[in-house]
């Protein structure tokens, strides 16, 4: 059985529907990240899970119970937002302290949980620290240490590391999947950002048009999208027309092909008769160069058609300059058809 199960959700503003009849089932122990465009209904999803959005129709159930009408303080869900939301007056241990008074713990158990907590996320030397004296990667760890001490059910995250640096989301999404590996608590994260639902979800729902167009694990979405909406979201794919697939191999196709840029194996140019059968072997022209930290990016010209190609950046790996001739070879396997 599903730990949180979604059936048949139906949820709409003023005559305008944002999802209609949807279903989704997180298994416990999980992260799902919810990923899609702005306004497809995910926060409103989500909203509606932790009980701030009733539903127009349809049936929520959390560890078995059916929560659909509950109010949100008994659904047992944590949430964390993208705004903190701290007390502003009181320290770091204070924060965290708040909730367990309210469920009238005693004062040597919430010293025990505030002290574990604090140490599991780091924050030993900002205890005594007020919300205006931290960085907003701290903040956001105590956010998530409040939600965290109350021991939810559900963690409910939304984009809570949208407003942060790149570096410190970086590390808070490591540090979130550490926590999970730790704690064992389930969660549904909604985001905008790929790479983020690619790197900390255990599943991925990707919602379109206020429904999921694929629900996957990463490596599934990320090598076999669904459909030609989805290869056009995820990731970075070199999207062929049939028409540029006549160019480039001559082949007829009444299909869009999609081919990841690391797929592409980039070597010198090779003359006809050293070219092999293992695939579709292209030659073309590096028009520019990018270099995206680890890897290397090139513009490969072939036949009037740009392929973007990745390489580790490394010591060792062959580099090629603008004008370089160059020799593709992409793996037939490595080749998604798919239709509009």
């Amino acid at each position: 059985m599903s730990y949180v199960e979604v059936r048949a959700l139906s949820k709409g503003y003023d005559g305008v529907s944002v999802f209609q009849n949807i279903d989704l089932d997180v298994t416990r122990g999980q992260i799902c990240v919810l990923v899609g465009p702005s306004g497809c209904g995910k926060t409103t999803l989500l909203r509606g899970i932790a009980g701030l959005t009733m539903p127009d129709s349809g049936v929520i159930r959390i560890d078995g119970r059916d929560v659909t009408r509950a109010p949100p303080k008994d659904r047992g869900v944590g949430m964390v937002f993208q705004h903190y939301a701290l007390f502003p007056n009181m320290t770091v241990e204070q924060n965290l302290s708040f909730g367990l008074e309210q469920q009238k713990l005693s004062k040597h158990e919430i010293q025990q949980k505030v002290e574990g907590m604090i140490h599991l996320m780091g924050l030993e030397a900002r205890a005594q620290a007020k919300p205006a004296a931290l960085s907003g990667g701290q903040k956001q760890r105590v956010a998530l240490a409040r939600a965290l001490i109350l021991e939810p059910k559900l963690l409910l995250l939304d984009e809570p590391l949208s407003a942060l640096d790149a570096q410190i989301r970086k590390r808070l999404r490591e540090e979130l999947k550490r926590l999970q590996h730790q704690v064992g608590f389930t969660a549904i994260f909604v985001t905008h950002d790929q790479e983020e639902a690619l790197m900390l979800g255990d599943v991925v729902a990707i919602m379109q048009n206020g429904r999921f167009v694929q629900v996957g694990a990463p490596a599934e979405i990320y090598n076999s999208p669904a459909s030609l909406d989805v290869a056009s979201f995820i990731g970075d794919f070199n999207l062929l027309t049939p028409e540029q697939v006549k160019s480039l191999f001559k082949k007829t196709t009444d299909a869009t092909w999609a081919i990841r840029p690391e797929s592409i194996v980039i070597s010198s140019a090779k003359k006809p008769q050293e070219n092999g059968a293992g695939g579709n072997m292209l030659t073309g022209t590096i028009s520019s160069v990018q270099v995206l930290v680890a890897i290397l990016r090139y513009y490969v010209l072939c036949n009037g058609v740009f392929l973007k190609v990745d390489v580790l950046n490394s010591p060792k790996s062959q580099k090629f300059a603008v004008g370089d001739n160059v020799t593709l070879d992409i793996a037939r396997g490595s080749i998604n058809e798919m239709k509009s």
